[in-house]
């Protein structure tokens, strides 16, 4: 049987969907409709003779046809993308498609500063971020790399640091510092509102605290929980209760009299920004080149 640059780009396809068993989350990778790749596939599965996928309304599996073709042509297309990748040094200059997964803070504190730099430098290098702090499979997600807090990253992961240790504080705006006072103690927490964050994972934050030796961790109360720093920012400076983050998230605000510090003195250093990205995936000279990049400005230092 042969076969046309269309049954090759639906092949492509089919190995996506495969691994992402959704069509919405493989369209995304690819950029294209669900709609129009879902077509695809049932004009290849014509042309072949044979179902590749079962579909129902909640999932997409493979057939028993379906997982021989994933694990016959997985490692030719693989090596043909490496082969395409490795063409750059031909070039005039790299280009490419980079998707990373990255939790807000990192996007606007690390990648934020770099980006402009980076289009500029590398102007046919196109760069997908995707903001969420869902602690997700950047794999199986189709992202070429993650950036996480460094305690955070998978342990099967290649990493990077990309900046250094974060100073992490407690803030509070003036109105509600004048309202209820500043805790002098850890422990104070406990009588005042704190802003809880929600780890990707569904977990509380626990707020850690650390001074001559000693060591605090505190279980903040409060009735507001949230997942999104941005958003606890704007209820902190609007009096709704002490947030916990890295100084830099904050230190802005400090500036402009828009929130104070507070239990300075029991500051407490956590792990920076790294980078991570599968052993089994060949680095896209685009994400090797934001790597350097990153750590040739040092937003967050290094």
């Amino acid at each position: 049987m042969l076969f046309g640059r269309s049954d090759l780009a639906d092949f492509s396809y089919f190995l996506v969907t495969a691994k992402h068993r959704s069509f919405r989350r493989a369209a995304l990778e690819l950029g294209i409709s669900a709609s129009a790749l879902s077509h695809a596939i049932k004009g290849l599965e014509s042309r072949l003779g044979v179902r590749l996928l079962n579909r129902t309304n909640r999932s997409v599996t493979l057939t028993a046809a379906g997982e021989q073709l994933q694990s016959a042509i997985s490692s030719p297309f693989e090596e043909i993308g490496q082969a395409v990748e490795d063409l750059n040094r031909f070039r005039d200059g790299p280009s490419g498609r980079i998707r990373l997964n990255v939790p807000t803070d990192a996007a606007t504190l690390l990648l934020a500063p770099v980006l402009p730099a980076f289009v500029d430098r590398y102007p046919d290098i196109e760069v997908d971020v995707a903001v969420s702090n869902q602690m997700i499979d950047v794999i199986d997600g189709g992202f070429d790399a993650g950036i996480r807090y460094g305690g955070t990253v998978p342990e099967d992961m290649i990493t990077q640091r990309l900046s250094a240790d974060l100073r992490w504080v407690v803030a509070g705006s003036p109105t509600y510092l004048d309202r209820f006072g500043e805790p002098e103690h850890p422990d104070d927490l406990h009588q005042h509102r704190c802003l809880r964050f929600r780890l990707g994972d569904e977990r509380m934050y626990r707020w850690e605290f650390e001074r001559g030796g000693e060591e605090i961790l505190i279980t903040a109360p409060g009735n507001l929980v949230l997942d999104e720093s941005g958003f606890i920012l704007s209820l902190m400076v609007g009096g709704a209760g002490l947030m916990y983050a890295p100084q830099a998230v904050v230190a802005p605000l400090v500036a402009q009299g828009k929130a104070r510090l507070v239990l300075e003195d029991w500051m407490t250093p956590g792990p920076g920004f790294h980078i991570y990205y599968s052993s089994r995936r060949h680095v896209p000279v685009g994400l090797r080149l934001l790597i350097e990049l990153i750590r040739e400005m040092r937003p967050l230092g290094l």
